[in-house]
């Protein structure tokens, strides 16, 4: 569901009503006048930046869905909003026309900082860019304050244009891309370019800003020459030596890391032996079973075991044993790193588990997560196995307290309990846990009741 834009109405005098104020009147003559202002005066709103999630900043504009002077209903999605975990489109709850942009793409602003002006009705257009022009003047004009970033923020917003400039629609179509780095689509292009094995680097974009649409997918996926395009248009190489600036996502993620230093965590890793979990996964792989949702469910039945394993401290005078076992699972995606939730993962069958984890990740890649659905979880997996990883540590995530680090399943020559040598599959598996709430005996036992759910895994499939 795309998100509402934040309005703060601001009642501005029409130029009819200045005609009639025009003369002077007493205190008892001025209330009525007032009233009847508040009847006929102009409604000027405020497009706030939105609050896309708790963690949420600042914001930036990937794109406006609609230009200058072009006219809005209730509903309508009006910009493309990239903030720490997402991209969304936000919507307006209010008929009007956008008259004034303040916080161009590719530009960033505060939540709660506003990004636009809406006038109620066309005729009152040039009166909110008047409104818009008065603003950045006095942004211009305000002494610095190095610990105020708002101001410095809105005096980045360039002045409006007059008011009979060319809409920004129609300028000629450009590449959905900025700085080469990146797609500007709308989410259901993002999608149907899945669908239809579109490279959206290679679509040119018709939308605002060069923003790249349903129908310009639709295009590309009927041209005889998609292949070869794709093919051809390669992500450029980054040059050596260059200095890049965080995306909010890795702005995000950097604030979060330095966030976990001030935790005090300590380490407990453990080998566990996957014969019958690797042969469990071959006999339901084609039922669409994931070993993401295998271990997922494993280890939420390990939680329900172990509670104080699934809490949490946030304030650090006190924790909270949660009261659902929600495994957040690290995925890497383009520009950054999101945990998508399985939420009740011990409720949960495995079937309904392993199709529930292929829609989280395919919203994750297309930058759809809501915001329930990356910041509900109470222990998280970070799983480096597909790539042949052994072994490493995670770092804990701020407000959880564990996070489990998961390598790769590899032959292992073993010595069994009659003295014989054999050939076993094990993995490493590595606890990072926050020490003010879960102890080293806490760990342990969680451990080795999980060890026990994967070497006699047939709890799983129920």
């Amino acid at each position: 569901m795309a998100g509402l834009l934040h309005l703060h109405s601001t009642l501005l005098p029409s130029a009819s009503l200045l005609r009639q104020r025009g003369g002077g009147g007493g205190a008892q003559a001025a209330a009525p006048r007032r009233r009847r202002a508040c009847r006929v005066e102009a409604k000027i709103r405020e497009i706030f930046m939105p609050a896309l999630s708790s963690t949420m900043t600042e914001g930036k504009i990937v794109a406006w869905n609609a230009a200058e002077g072009d006219r809005l209903s209730k509903g309508d999605p009006v910009v493309v909003v990239e903030s720490d975990k997402a991209d969304m489109d936000v919507e307006t709850f209010h008929d009007g026309f956008l008259a004034a942009v303040l916080v161009p793409a590719g530009e960033s602003a505060p939540v709660g900082s506003a990004i636009a002006l809406l006038a109620e009705s066309e005729d009152e257009i040039p009166l909110a860019r008047s409104h818009a022009a008065n603003l950045s003047s006095a942004a211009a004009a305000a002494p610095p304050a190095p610990q105020e970033t708002v101001p410095e923020e809105s005096s980045l917003a360039p002045p409006p244009p007059p008011p009979p400039p060319a809409p920004v629609a129609a300028s000629a179509p450009s590449p959905a891309t900025q700085g080469g780095a990146r797609v500007v689509a709308s989410p259901y292009a993002k999608k149907l370019a899945k669908e239809l094995s579109v490279d959206l680097f290679s679509v040119t974009g018709s939308g605002p800003g060069g923003r790249v649409v349903a129908k310009d997918v639709e295009a590309a996926a009927a041209s005889p020459t998609k292949k070869t395009a794709s093919v051809a248009a390669a992500r450029p190489d980054v040059p050596l030596g260059s200095t890049v600036p965080f995306t909010t996502m890795q702005g995000a993620v950097s604030k979060n890391m330095v966030e976990s230093l001030a935790v005090p965590t300590f380490r407990v890793g453990y080998t566990i032996t996957t014969d019958a979990l690797d042969q469990l996964y071959k006999k339901i792989k084609s039922k669409g079973v994931t070993m993401t949702a295998l271990l997922a469910k494993a280890t939420a039945m390990a939680l329900v075991q172990h509670p104080v394993v699934n809490s949490s401290c946030r304030d650090g005078q006190s924790f909270t044993y949660n009261s659902s076992i929600n495994i957040a699972v690290a995925v890497a995606i383009d520009g950054g790193l999101i945990t998508p939730v399985l939420q009740d993962a011990d409720k949960l069958d495995i079937y309904t588990l392993s199709r529930k984890w292929k829609e989280l990740v395919e919203k994750a890649r297309a930058k759809q997560l809501q915001p329930q659905e990356y910041n509900s979880g109470t222990f998280t997996l970070s799983n480096l196995g597909m790539f042949g990883v052994d072994r490493f540590d995670a770092i804990l995530p701020p407000g959880t307290g564990a996070i489990m680090a998961v390598g790769s399943s590899q032959p292992t020559v073993v010595g069994t309990k009659d003295g014989r040598i054999g050939m076993k599959n094990q993995m490493q598996v590595n606890v990072t846990a926050d020490h003010r709430v879960i102890y080293g005996s806490d760990l342990a036992a969680f451990l080795q009741t999980l060890s026990k759910i994967i070497e006699d895994p047939k709890d799983l499939t129920f």
